[in-house]
């Protein structure tokens, strides 16, 4: 019988990606993942064809990719975790070299982590697995020639077990080791204490929750986790764990996006925290895009004049740049930030696995702070993208980890010498002084990375026709932020009411509008009050 050599299949998070791989590189053959295939065809991550179009859709996409994969497909295949529901597709495994790959549910829960926006994990992670388990477990044993538990083993291990299981032989080696395929390390990166702060780390990997009990430690009796709406059941899941913990452990949801950040939020946030008795040795931990720990971080500023926070970012956007330096703040009519307090948090943890179903627009929305890293600090940051820009626009590319683990580094060492911004901070501004102005004008419609990714045009643009800045530079701008899909213009119409906007920006001294521009890359520099004639020729050129 033609087709795969080994077809994996077993629930979401058990690793059928990370030891398919390692399969193929031992067996000396091809890798192929048919939920890959699904996002292919459809343009969008399974997450957008549930929400857009359900899941009846979504499952007849499968079909389609799993019988074209075992007809096609020669070497080792991966199965979504729900297409064994279909008959077609249990008939097509029939006879075939099938290994179930199955851990129980703690397991399940620690590996998923902060990925409970999983299509169909969407609110109570454990109830949900179950649930799960008990419609598809008798599935994945009819179809599978053999059941190899994960549990407490490395993605090597469980290669080796397949291979055991199913007796295939691995090939004679072509000269070089084979390297052990293990779980993405932990990164730490430490962020310096200044001004009376504390000193706190920034953990980049994966499977972080269990770090948070001993992040908020023994004197915190009370913990707050504050939310977006369309986190509730992350939320949730996290404020279950802290109360398994020992923990009295509330959730506060908050708005969505930039509509949390208003005064009206802070305050019930207060008066929750009040109510719950909350002390100056409890904790907030704050979870999700960098509106929430915005948010969070400036209510815990406020509430008794400082208590400790924890930021759980869960977009790129959050991990690169919200959650870390202690900047916290809120809209107001006039203008974004303008009212917060720089109030460090006790730790930051960037869990890779919430963005394996971010939306791919606020995917490639933090692409810009990340690229706007590269232009001020770190070039390797746009030699990596430009490398593969397609490549870039997903969690699942070869460089994710390094791209968001590189931009921490460069605010980070910033942040460090800089805590409330009153010098070199200020060249992590850059593209946000008419990005703000964006923002406001769109009344914060427009996703805070694409207007970052035309005010960098224009900071460009203004830093080429100042005499600053190279041709090829300002060229390179266009080309890296256009090649991951974000926009290069507004609207020419607007300049009146954006210049208006600019000069009620944080970094402006009086009347004397200043923006960050670059001398060129990893050479930023501050431009003060340049010539009115000048700022409009710089807007014409990403007037659209």
């Amino acid at each position: 019988m033609s087709g795969p050599l080994i077809v994996l299949v077993g629930p979401m998070g058990v690793g059928k990606s990370t030891v398919g791989e390692l399969l193929a590189e031992r067996l000396g053959t091809t890798y192929r993942d048919t939920d890959a295939d699904v996002v292919a065809a459809a343009g969008k991550a399974i997450a957008e064809i549930f929400f857009d179009e359900g899941e009846e859709h979504f499952r007849e996409l499968e079909r389609r990719a799993v019988r074209d994969a075992v007809d096609q497909h020669t070497g080792v295949l991966a199965l979504g975790g729900g297409a064994v529901l279909d008959a077609k597709t249990r008939a097509l495994l029939a006879g075939r070299p099938v290994a179930y790959l199955a851990m129980d549910v703690e397991e399940a829960v620690r590996r998923v982590g902060l990925n409970t926006a999983r299509p169909l994990l969407a609110v109570n992670p454990r109830r949900q697995w179950r649930e799960l388990m008990d419609a598809r477990r008798h599935l994945y044993e009819e179809v599978a020639r053999t059941t190899v538990a994960t549990d407490e083993r490395t993605p090597e291990e469980v290669a080796q077990a397949v291979l055991d299981a199913l007796e295939l032989p691995e090939p004679v080696a072509s000269g070089r080791e084979n390297t052990p395929m293990t779980e993405q390390a932990t990164t730490r990166i430490s962020i310096a204490g200044t001004a009376g702060t504390e000193p706190y780390e920034v953990l980049v990997g994966r499977r972080l929750l269990g770090e948070l009990p001993h992040l908020i430690g023994d004197r915190a009796k009370r913990v707050a986790v504050l939310h977006p709406e369309a986190l509730a059941g992350t939320g949730e899941a996290v404020r279950e764990d802290l109360a398994a913990q020992g923990y009295e452990a509330i959730a506060i949801q908050l708005p969505n996006a930039e509509e949390a950040k208003t005064a009206e939020v802070a305050a019930y946030c207060w008066k929750a925290l009040g109510q719950t008795g909350f002390t100056r040795s409890d904790v907030i931990v704050g979870v999700g895009g960098g509106a929430t720990t915005d948010v969070a971080g400036f209510v815990a500023a406020s509430w008794l004049r400082g208590v400790r926070w924890i930021a759980v970012p869960t977009t790129v956007l959050g991990m690169v740049d919200a959650a870390v330096g202690g900047k916290t703040g809120i809209n107001t009519a006039e203008g974004k930030n303008l009212v917060g307090a720089f109030h460090p948090p006790a730790g930051v943890l960037c869990d890779l696995a919430a963005l394996d179903s971010l939306p791919v627009h606020d995917y490639v929305s933090g692409l810009a702070e990340v690229i706007k890293a590269g232009f001020i600090a770190d070039p390797v940051i746009l030699d990596l993208v430009e490398a593969d820009p397609q490549a870039a626009r997903t969690p699942a590319g070869p460089h994710t980890a390094e791209l968001i683990e590189r931009s921490i580094r460069v605010k980070a060492e910033v942040v460090s010498g800089d805590l409330k911004e009153s010098g070199p901070r200020e060249v992590l501004n850059y593209g946000h002084t008419l990005g703000h102005a964006i923002e406001k004008n769109e009344r914060y419609k427009w996703r805070h990375g694409a207007a970052v990714s035309v005010g960098m045009v224009f900071a460009a643009e203004l830093g080429r026709l100042a005499g600053r800045l190279d041709d090829a530079t300002a060229d390179r701008h266009r080309a890296v932020l256009e090649s991951v899909g974000l926009p290069l213009t507004y609207r020419g119409d607007q300049w009146p009411r954006l210049l208006e906007n600019m000069k009620v920006d944080k970094k402006s001294r009086g009347d004397l509008l200043r923006f960050v521009v670059l001398d060129g890359i990893g050479r930023p520099t501050v431009l003060e009050g340049p010539d009115p004639a000048v700022l409009l020729a710089a807007y014409g050129e990403v007037s659209a």
